[in-house]
């Protein structure tokens, strides 16, 4: 193609010194032919001025050659006659919106001086607000929910049917979850109102890349553009002075803290610290700021549960360079353009490829500049996983996110904002609906029980007025009606349920967050905690406010916030096994297995190491029963499914009272009375049809009372009941209450609820990974059973029952237990008479365990059928 056939495009990147890339071009040519797709490429390579480029070639008909440059009042004067909305950019994160939108303005004033700009999300003011009802600028930053609040207005269709293009920001992001769903109903909308409406989404790290387009614009034949540009990636690792033997999870943590110092103090640039959850965050920069305190004002936090006017001052550091280093969470994973930043820490595992893609992208975050992410183990297995996400990297294998099917909450929600929206007709909303990939093959009985549950609740809530929202009109459009139940939905609009938060205000001065109500519950005046970096004294509580003060520094706790224990994800377990695997062969090619060295040498010479083709499964017995340790590496959502259903059926055979304990790497079921574990695996192992196995897993679990917690969220959603109404906000123990009835009642008197059948789904579906316990099941059968019986317990099997202690004893007597355990293990690793080093019963009394060798006998018939297969 000619070099200057897209001149605005061209003449912008020119005169900045740039040249546009292959798939930068492409991405213009379909944009100008109306073509709608997916981009998916490299991090820092410039996907958002590919579309927004492209956009501004194919809309905006203002030519700057032609016209002076502007003063002020005639600038001001052009944008008072702005187009109406035209570009829609939906973003997963309030920071991403900022950011995304200066990143837009950049070519805007040469390009279409003539067009306005502005972001809706929750950071939004008031003020702006209110200029938006009045008219919404020609471009808008939004994000899913503030996009559903646009459709709740009673004007949308007058002011959203101007819109041709929406882009879906990281839509990797929200792909995979219910927000992702409430997108993909939006655009069904929006198209709905211009057929000729172009959709495209952008990503940096999908596995399933036509699942993706499918998805996004429900329907197959989009454009898939792939830009991948050459862009140097460094995956190191910290490994830590004396790497130990035996280990359990996050017990390096921060005894790691001199090597990041170390490694903050080399750091030309800015350097981000990521950690996986917000009270880490909290410990790591309260840390960093005590070994450092001259580091004061060159280090910040940022989570999502700070304020916005401190969120914004540490987004303004990274991009002036002024920081030293971040101590953050997901909240800056996501596309934010911080140039300064060269180098990105994370502490402990990143439980996934793609997100460590994602965070090292944060680097070098232009063309040209290398991405480097070092990555701290928080305990000596994760320099195995360390490893293993380096060689993933390098074979290109990143995970895969589907769209959820069918969620009925969503749905009931969507039909609420429509109604609020206009109003719809029930056979044009059904075939709209339908053309979205989450609900293609919605059947019309779900169809018609989400209409009554709208209309009156449903058979159970049909007397009561709260639930009769969406009344059918004499001109056949359903609306909703009544003003308090307008407003109460639209205060609850979105899919993030969480518990009630409290406003953190210092007395007499500035608000710092927001933190759960549970944690604020749980403290009385006086007590300190650590919060926004800071020591904080809580002086009292007012309504849902926690007003605060400086306090000395006093043993604070910190808050525990949900959603802590991601798992470890399918490909990057995969290539862990692969890891060992090479380890059991005697190959320690990369440092991290060379600093591993000691903790495999001892599993190896006590036991064995898993391999791809293998399933290691050890024994123990102690004082405390017999023991059973699996190694599915299916991470541990699918291990708490594994372990109880193993233990239920091993209770079939013979009734007892089982203890179960999982990680991402396996299981342990310890059995009070004898059990023949050997024997027994077969049996415990076998897959059956689907529907038989999924009946033994809820049968093995408490799931009524998981389906229960689940409900909550669901009947959120779907508005049975509301976090927030106008002036008033819900306690999470109100919450709990209220959907705790609703279940009951549904149970008793509306047992075809399909709320309550979405929440055994998503029990089986999320709470335990029932697809990836299904496949780990399959593989399972598939592997050879290698059976090693142990004096003691080794380094595998050490953190899984630490993991158990962990639920039975406070902090003080776990270190004690853990510590007289660590004495025995490490006097039987320093042996040197082969596996069973040392008679285990000489350490009986000092540990609180007491081991029994397998007898000889045993020992000989285990070794047979050791490797046998099932």
């Amino acid at each position: 193609m000619a070099a200057r056939t897209f001149p605005l495009a061209e003449s912008w990147l020119a005169g900045r010194g740039w040249q546009p890339f292959a798939f930068q071009r492409q991405v213009w040519r379909a944009i100008v032919r109306g073509r709608s797709g997916l981009l998916h490429a490299t991090t820092g390579a410039g996907k958002t001025y590919a579309v927004w480029l492209g956009a501004l070639e194919a809309f905006a008909d203002y030519k700057p050659n032609r016209t002076p440059a502007l003063a002020g009042q005639a600038r001001a004067a052009i944008k008072s006659k702005a187009p109406p909305l035209t570009v829609l950019w939906i973003t997963p994160m309030r920071a991403l919106a900022a950011d995304t939108l200066r990143a837009l303005c950049a070519p805007l004033e040469a390009l279409a001086p003539h067009w306005s700009i502005g972001a809706r999300t929750g950071d939004t003011g008031s003020a702006e607000r209110s200029a938006q009802a009045r008219r919404l600028p020609t471009v808008l930053v939004t994000t899913p929910e503030s996009l559903s609040l646009l459709l709740a207005r009673a004007d949308a269709r007058e002011h959203l049917a101007s819109v041709r293009l929406v882009v879906a920001d990281e839509w990797h992001e929200l792909l995979g979850n219910k927000r992702g769903v409430q997108v993909q109903l939006a655009l069904a909308r929006l198209a709905g109102w211009n057929p000729r409406l172009m959709v495209w989404g952008m990503s940096a790290t999908l596995g399933n890349l036509d699942e993706a387009v499918h998805a996004l614009l429900g329907r197959e034949g989009g454009a898939l553009v792939r830009g991948r540009v050459e862009k140097e990636l460094v995956v190191d690792t910290l490994l830590p002075e004396r790497p130990e033997r035996f280990t359990w999870a996050g017990h390096l943590g921060l005894s790691m803290l001199p090597a990041v110092v170390r490694a903050l103090e080399e750091s030309s640039g800015t350097t981000l610290v990521f950690v996986n959850v917000r009270s880490q965050a909290e410990q790591w920069y309260q840390a960093l700021l005590d070994a450092r305190p001259d580091w004061a004002g060159q280090l910040a936090i940022h989570h999502g549960s700070l304020d916005r006017a401190v969120r914004e001052w540490v987004e303004a550091g990274l991009k002036s360079g002024s920081l030293r280093a971040v101590v953050c969470t997901s909240s800056l994973d996501l596309g934010v353009d911080f140039l300064p930043v060269q180098r990105v820490l994370q502490i402990g595992s990143a439980k996934g490829v793609a997100r460590l893609l994602q965070r090292a992208g944060r680097s070098g975050h232009a063309p040209g500049r290398p991405s480097r992410i070092t990555l701290v183990p928080t305990h000596s297995l994760e320099l195995v996983e360390a490893a293993a996400a380096r060689a993933a990297v390098h074979a290109g294998r990143v995970e895969t996110r589907s769209s959820p099917r069918q969620p009925v909450d969503v749905l009931v929600q969507h039909l609420a904002t429509v109604a609020l929206g206009g109003g719809f007709a029930p056979e044009a909303l059904y075939a709209e609906v339908r053309r979205t990939a989450a609900y293609r093959d919605l059947p019309r009985e779900v169809w018609q029980w989400c209409l009554d549950f709208v209309a009156r609740g449903g058979p159970s809530l049909a007397a009561y007025p709260d639930y009769r929202r969406v009344v059918p009109g004499e001109d056949g459009i359903w609306r909703l009606p009544d003003a308090r139940l307008a407003r109460r939905h639209r205060a609850n609009i979105g899919t993030i349920v969480s518990d009630a938060s409290m406003t953190v205000q210092v007395l007499r001065g500035a608000r710092l967050g927001a933190v759960e109500e549970g944690f604020i519950a749980r403290l009385k005046p006086g007590d300190c905690f650590v919060f926004a970096g800071r020591v904080l004294e809580l002086v009292r509580v007012r309504e849902m406010t926690a007003f605060v003060r400086a306090a000395p520094r006093r043993k604070p706790t910190v808050p525990r916030w949900a959603g802590s224990r991601m798992p470890l994800s399918a490909v990057l377990a995969d290539f862990m096994v692969r890891q060992l695997a090479q380890a059991g062969r005697g190959r320690y090619a990369s440092p991290e297995l060379r600093a591993a060295r000691p903790l495999l040498d001892v599993q190896r010479r006590w036991s064995q190491l898993p391999t791809p083709g293998t399933l290691l499964a050890e024994t123990l017995r102690s004082r405390e029963g017999w023991h059973l340790f699996l190694y599915p590496f299916a991470g541990r959502h699918a291990h708490l499914g594994l372990a109880s259903l193993f233990a239920w059926r091993a209770a079939q055979q013979a009734p007892g009272t089982f203890s179960i304990a999982v990680n991402d790497y396996g299981l342990e079921i310890l059995s009070a009375t004898a059990r023949d574990w050997p024997a027994l695996l077969p049996g415990l192992l076998r897959t059956g049809t689907r529907a038989e196995l999924l009946h033994e897993v809820l049968a093995s679990l408490n799931a009524t009372e998981m389906a229960r917690r689940r409900f909550r969220e669901i009947a959120r959603v779907a508005g049975l009941i509301f976090q927030s109404h106008p002036g008033e906000q819900r306690s999470a123990r109100q919450l709990q209450a209220s959907s705790q009835l609703f279940f009951e009642v549904f149970r008793q008197y509306d047992a075809g609820n399909l709320l309550l059948r979405q929440a055994d789904e998503e029990v089986l579906s999320q709470d335990l990974d029932v697809a990836v316990l299904l496949a780990a099941l399959q593989a399972m059968q598939a592997q050879r059973l290698v059976l090693s019986p142990l004096a003691r317990p080794g380094p595998f099997a050490f953190p899984l029952m630490v993991e158990r202690f962990r639920e039975q004893l406070t902090n003080e007597a776990l270190a004690d237990r853990i510590a007289r355990m660590l004495g025995d293990m490490e006097a039987a690793a320093d042996a040197a008479t082969g596996r069973h080093e040392a008679p285990p019963e000489a350490h009986a009394v000092q540990s609180g365990l007491a081991f029994s060798a397998v007898p000889d006998s045993d020992r000989r018939a285990s070794a047979k059928r050791r490797g046998s297969r099932r």
